[in-house]
């Protein structure tokens, strides 16, 4: 069983209805996912939610709250995964950002979408926007940075 901690990231962006969303690549399947990624050392949460957004979408957003956190062990690789999501604000979509090789493609779905696309990556991707739409957000200030 791994040992290490896999702290990772997942930027909950909403706009007229509709969720922005990845189709990627893991383990040989396409799946979704929200926009997320793991925590490089040194770098903060909320900066790391920054750049995975843009990596993988191109996507330019600000985080506004937490979301919340969720922890999930995978049933692929045994890994236990700690993922902070935020609810972000799209700022701008960068017409040549590079998106990240395993992106397969950048969507904006509804939730009902959402339902009837690929399977998703794991349970946290409803689960966050199912909190979401119920309104559940706590300040960025929940997550103490003192360095």
């Amino acid at each position: 069983m791994p040992d290490n901690i896999h702290l990772t990231v997942a930027a909950l962006v909403c706009r007229n209805e509709k969720f922005l969303l990845v189709r990627e690549y893991d383990n040989g399947l396409t799946v979704i996912n929200q926009p997320a990624g793991h925590v490089e050392v040194g770098e903060s949460p909320v900066a790391a939610v920054k750049r995975e957004t843009l990596e993988e979408t191109g996507w330019l957003v600000e985080p506004s709250a937490l979301l919340g956190f969720s922890v999930f062990t995978s049933h692929d690789n045994g890994i236990t995964y700690y993922r902070f999501s935020f609810i972000c604000k799209a700022i701008e979509q960068l017409a040549n950002a590079e998106i990240d090789a395993d992106i397969v493609d950048v969507l904006w779905l509804s939730r009902q979408e959402l339902l009837t696309a690929d399977p998703l990556r794991s349970p946290m991707v409803l689960q966050t926007i199912k909190d979401y739409q119920a309104g559940i957000s706590y300040p960025l200030e929940f997550i103490r940075d003192y360095r």
